[in-house]
């Protein structure tokens, strides 16, 4: 008697349960997309391309909020595009699983982005999952420094013409090249995401961003063998907040110049970010070359360098492979504002602001720079070196101001 009760009981508690989720989805028009109702297998070997490309496709097609659900567990993906636009808004849940890439060379010398994103409005990427790249079987086939024919490696994931989205808690790792991409996306919040990659690992971005405006970064860590980072032409009113970057290169601007149809760079402010160990802190960076350009508008605010090598600078010789064209830079910066500087260099020069003879750099501001050597125990100083580079300075200089 007391089985037939507890088996009433657990059946009525189930249906109970059903009954709230069914309420809820009809309340809040969700619905859910399993991948594994598609075809998706967790055993980290089997390819999964085409299970989650029926789930996105059905999920695009809901007229509400569609989730399009990876539950726990380890996917091997190849190359994806998931395409909008959609009817209702979307999201893609990688619920503490694994999205694995393939590691044969076939597969990653054919294409420019592992996972993509195109033309989708109202996207969230979140899940508390983990993107493996495994970039390792691939980065001995960068050689882009050496070789003029070679073939980029494919980002891990990437985000095209995407418009009021987010992307929070998740992990990307070992990425074969940058591992988040933006291009002509508007109002996107990177938040809480967790990027890392080996520091001799090449050309591992952490976010690279081109002809986008309205994106934010916050609340994140970022350690890669590239910029932490990367900011490219065309983009107006970026935000990175509460960014720890390192390993890496830094929050870099640029490169810029290099080509003839790059857009502005305005409205950048870097604040509350920490640089433990990089190469460079907050970088701007133009090739010399004969293509006008313009960047203005920048705010870096109470920023911390632990141990960084260049904290401050500006190169408008950037030159990674020579030999490069001698031409001056003729792209102009203006309007660049260092607030609140903290912490640590490891070179002797701290502040390098090596501006363009044809286009000077002006209306830079300096205010209350403390940063000391390294090896300050030593008795060695930081210094700066500034050249074709106009502005004030307030408050404590340390290094002593250029200006």
């Amino acid at each position: 008697m007391g089985f037939k009760h507890e088996f009433v009981r657990v059946c009525l508690v189930m249906f109970l349960l059903v009954w709230v989720i069914e309420a809820i989805e009809a309340e809040d028009n969700i619905r859910f997309f399993n991948v594994k109702d598609y075809g998706a297998v967790a055993d980290s070997r089997n390819d999964n391309t085409q299970a989650f490309l029926k789930a996105w496709n059905e999920a695009c097609k809901w007229e509400g909020r569609a989730r399009v659900w990876i539950p726990k567990g380890t996917y091997m993906l190849n190359t994806v595009t998931f395409q909008g636009p959609c009817k209702g808004s979307m999201a893609f849940v990688i619920k503490n699983g694994v999205l694995k890439a393939p590691a044969d060379k076939k597969s990653f010398l054919s294409t420019e982005t592992w996972i993509n994103f195109q033309y989708v409005d109202q996207l969230t990427v979140a899940g508390d999952g983990t993107l493996d790249g495994q970039g390792a079987a691939a980065w001995p086939y960068n050689d882009c420094s050496k070789n003029p024919d070679c073939h980029s490696l494919p980002a891990t994931m990437g985000f095209g013409f995407v418009t009021n989205s987010q992307v929070h808690h998740v992990r990307s790792i070992n990425s074969k090249n940058t591992h988040f991409v933006l291009y002509g996306c508007d109002n996107m919040n990177f938040t809480k995401i967790r990027i890392s990659a080996p520091g001799d690992s090449p050309n591992t971005d952490g976010i690279k961003i081109g002809r986008s405006t309205r994106i934010k970064i916050s609340n994140s860590v970022i350690g890669t063998g590239d910029d932490c980072v990367a900011l490219l032409s065309g983009l107006k009113k970026i935000d990175i907040s509460q960014v720890v970057c390192g390993p890496g290169h830094g929050i870099s601007i640029g490169s810029l110049g290099k080509y003839d149809d790059e857009d502005e760079v305005e409205e950048i402010s870097v604040k509350n970010c920490t640089f433990e160990g990089t190469s460079d802190g907050v970088r701007i960076k133009t090739w010399a070359s004969g293509f006008d350009g313009k960047v203005s508008n920048l705010k870096y605010e109470d920023i911390v360098m632990n141990n960084v090598g260049k904290p401050i600078i500006i190169d408008q010789e950037y030159c990674p492979h020579p030999p490069c064209s001698q031409t001056p830079s003729k792209i102009q910066i203006s309007d660049v504002t260092y607030k609140n500087f903290r912490g640590s260099s490891s070179s002797d020069v701290a502040v390098t602001l090596n501006c363009s003879p044809s286009k000077p750099c002006s209306d830079i501001r300096m205010e209350n720079i403390d940063l000391w050597h390294q090896n300050s125990g030593s008795g060695k100083r930081v210094t700066s070196s500034c050249s074709n580079a106009y502005g004030v300075s307030y408050g404590k200089q340390s290094p002593p101001s250029c200006f």
